[in-house]
């Protein structure tokens, strides 16, 4: 008994050494290729001698030897799971839970909700506005919609400007209804949360809008219709 705790520790031992060593070879081999950024974590994955890299919202995989680098989907086909997806629901299920609803323009249903979605949008976005014109049918299906801004064309763009209107007007929600279906808006200038959500949104990996996200870090990227998108969620709640 105790010869097989002294080889079990002795084991342990040498592979904690090993992946010393080779976090070791691949920190060196990213601070050269990316030198002006620091990795979240990098961890062990199930297969021997291959690391995750985590970078934010983006994930790469590294061999030992740090002479190879992908990007793609590692795939558990046990569990059927994308283990790739999973770190970055769960980057992105804490960021998401240090948001502050009170900068956020909020559309509730009245009775029980069943769903809540937090949306990066952008008034100038086609389907941002086809999405918006089924608000009405998703807060009946007891879905939640809570916006953050993401002006695609950048900060100082006039699609900036826009939704700065929009958030600086005393009536939030109906100056995005107004603003989505084209109309010019004018406000005063206030404290504005705008340039958050921006870098938020760079932070999650967003790169077009609408940009769904629920509190468990699930992503739903692009449009979908009311009805579609309540399955969606209704799968996505089942699935976990």
């Amino acid at each position: 008994m105790k010869t097989r705790t002294l080889l079990s520790l002795l084991l342990f031992v040498l592979a904690q050494s090993v992946v010393a060593d080779d976090l070791d070879v691949i920190k060196k081999t990213l601070a050269r290729i990316i030198p002006n950024d620091q990795p979240e974590a990098i961890s062990p994955t199930p297969i021997p001698g291959i690391y995750e890299v985590n970078y934010g919202a983006q994930v790469y995989y590294i061999d030992r030897s740090g002479k190879y680098l992908f990007q793609g989907d590692l795939i558990d086909l046990d569990r059927r799971t994308s283990l790739t997806e999973e770190t970055k629901s769960g980057y992105r299920k804490a960021l998401m839970s240090r948001l502050d609803e009170s900068s956020m323009i909020v559309y509730s249903p009245k009775k029980k909700v069943k769903h809540t979605l937090t949306v990066f949008t952008d008034i100038d976005c086609g389907y941002c506005r086809t999405l918006h014109q089924g608000m009405q049918a998703m807060n009946d299906l007891g879905i939640e919609v809570r916006y953050l801004a993401y002006p695609r064309a950048g900060i100082g763009s006039p699609s900036y400007q826009k939704i700065v209107n929009v958030w600086c007007a005393k009536d939030r929600k109906s100056a995005m209804t107004r603003a989505k279906a084209g109309e010019r808006l004018v406000s005063e200038p206030c404290n504005h949360p705008i340039d958050i959500h921006y870098k938020l949104a760079g932070e999650l990996g967003v790169s077009g809008t609408p940009a769904l996200f629920l509190d468990n870090g699930t992503h739903f990227a692009g449009y979908m219709p009311p009805d579609r998108l309540f399955q969606a969620l209704e799968e996505d709640k089942r699935q976990n």
